[in-house]
C-alpha cells in the first residue's frame, strides 16, 4: 500500500488495496482522524490533506476537536440491557416500539454526535426537524413526539451509567404550555344504544351467510367490552378459563370474574351482569376448551365498517372511536352511575389520576351542585333596627 508522510510525519497520504482514490490519517487529541480526498492525483491530494490537517488542528487548538463514545454506541447499549433486564415486565410489543423510535428518527439524527455534543439546544433542533419532516408531510403527534424524547432520555440516562456521559442535560420541551385536557372517544348511553342494535341487527342478517359467525362474534364482543372495561389488548388474550361466571356476595348478581393478562400484568376484573349472557353466547357457540381464545379474530374492520354506516366513528371533538372506545365507555358509565372512582380504577387496572385526567373531567355527573351552589347569609347591617311586629 503506497504511503506518503507529510508535515513532519504528522500527516499521511495513502491508497487502500482495489481504491483508485487517496485517503489521509492523523492523530489529534488522543483518536486517529481519517479522511478520503475523493481524487486520485497525488499532488492534488497533498493540498487536500494538508488543508484538512490544519483545520483539524485549528479545531483542537479551540477546544473544538472532542472525541468519546457516540450515541449510536450507547443506543446500541441501551438496546441490550432494556431487551434482556425487562424480559417479562415490558411487553414485547413495547420493546421494539422503542427500538422503531431509535432506528426510524433517532439514530438517523443523533447517531454519529458525540454524547458530549447533545445538549438542549440540539434536542430543540430535533423536535423542529421532526415537526418540519414528518411522515407524509404531517407533523408527529404530541403523544409521539414524548415518547421519542422518553427513548432519547432513556439512552442518555443509560450512557450516565457507564460513565460515558458526565450529566443528563435538560430536554424538557421549552415554551412548554399545559396540554389542553381532552376526554378520550367514547360512547354517550344514546350512541352505544346504537352501535349494540346495529352490531346486533347485523349477526341477525349478515349480508352473507358466510360471514355470520363474526357479525355474531362482533355483537359479543361490543356487549363484552363495554361490561368489562377490558383493554383490547387484554381481551385479545383472554381465553375461556380466565373467566367465571359467579354470583357477588355484595350484590347478590351473577356477573364473570375474570383474570387479565395485559401490559399492567396479571389482574382481575369483576364485570356488569350485561357481560354474562354475551360469554354464555360464546360458549354455546364455539363449543371450546378451555384454553381457547374468547376473540380468535380480529374484528377490527367490521367494528370500524358499522362505525363509518352509522355515523359514529368521529364524536364531536374529532376523537376517533374504536375498540378502546369501549373501555372509556365502561369507566364513564360507571361513573355517571355514582360509582366509586378508587374501585372504578382498581377494576380497570388504572390510576384514579388518569380516571380524573381523562373521564372525570368531562362528565356532569362528577359535579356536586349542592356542594358549589353555596350561599351564606348575609350579615345584618351595623344600626339596622330589627322590624318589631
Amino acid at each position: 500500500m503506497p504511503s506518503h508522510d507529510l508535515m513532519g510525519g504528522k500527516l499521511h497520504v495513502y491508497k487502500r488495496e482495489n481504491s483508485s482514490h487517496w485517503q489521509c490519517s492523523t492523530y489529534l487529541a488522543g483518536k486517529n482522524w481519517r479522511m478520503t480526498t475523493k481524487t486520485d492525483s497525488l499532488e492534488h491530494a497533498k493540498e487536500i490533506a494538508e488543508d484538512w490537517y490544519l483545520g483539524l488542528r485549528g479545531k483542537a487548538r479551540n477546544g473544538e476537536l472532542k472525541s468519546g463514545p457516540t450515541f449510536k454506541k450507547a443506543a446500541d447499549t441501551f438496546v441490550a440491557e432494556y431487551e434482556t433486564l425487562t424480559a417479562g415486565q415490558r411487553s414485547p410489543r413495547y420493546v421494539e416500539s422503542q427500538k422503531d423510535r431509535l432506528r426510524l428518527y433517532l439514530l438517523p439524527f443523533f447517531g454519529r454526535r458525540l454524547l458530549a455534543e447533545i445538549n438542549p439546544g440540539l434536542v430543540q433542533e430535533y423536535r423542529v426537524e421532526r415537526y418540519k419532516n414528518g411522515r407524509n408531510g404531517k407533523p408527529p403527534s404530541r403523544s409521539t413526539m414524548h415518547q421519542e424524547i422518553v427513548a432519547l432520555r432513556q439512552v442518555l440516562k443509560c450512557a450516565c451509567r457507564h460513565g460515558w456521559l458526565e450529566y443528563l442535560p435538560d430536554i424538557s420541551a421549552p415554551y412548554k404550555m399545559s396540554p389542553k385536557i381532552v376526554h378520550r372517544g367514547w360512547f354517550s348511553p344514546e350512541e352505544y344504544k346504537t352501535l349494540y342494535e346495529a352490531t346486533r341487527r347485523r349477526a341477525q342478517s349478515p349480508k352473507k351467510k358466510r360471514f355470520r359467525w363474526e357479525c355474531e362474534q362482533l355483537h359479543d364482543f361490543v356487549l363484552f367490552m363495554a361490561n368489562t372495561g377490558l383493554r383490547p389488548d387484554e381481551a385479545k388474550p383472554l381465553e375461556y378459563r380466565d373467566v367465571r361466571i359467579v354470583k357477588d356476595e355484595a350484590t347478590a348478581e351473577t356477573i364473570l370474574e375474570i383474570e387479565v393478562r395485559g401490559k399492567r400484568g396479571i389482574g382481575f376484573c369483576k364485570s356488569m351482569t350485561g357481560a354474562v349472557l354475551p360469554f354464555k353466547r360464546l360458549k354455546k357457540r364455539n363449543n371450546p376448551q378451555p384454553t381457547d381464545k374468547l376473540f380468535p379474530n380480529n374484528s377490527r374492520g367490521l367494528l370500524n365498517t358499522i362505525l363509518e354506516e352509522e355515523g359514529l366513528k368521529v364524536d364531536r371533538d374529532g376523537n376517533q372511536r374504536t375498540a378502546y372506545s369501549l373501555r372509556h365507555t365502561y369507566v364513564c358509565f360507571r361513573l355517571m352511575e355514582g360509582a366509586d372512582i378508587y374501585q372504578v380504577a382498581k377494576n380497570c387496572r388504572t390510576s384514579v389520576e388518569m380516571i380524573e385526567k381523562y373521564y372525570a373531567s368531562h362528565l356532569k355527573n362528577t359535579l356536586d351542585a349542592a356542594a358549589i351552589n353555596v350561599r351564606k347569609a348575609r350579615p345584618i347591617p351595623r344600626g339596622r333596627a330589627e322590624a318589631t311586629p
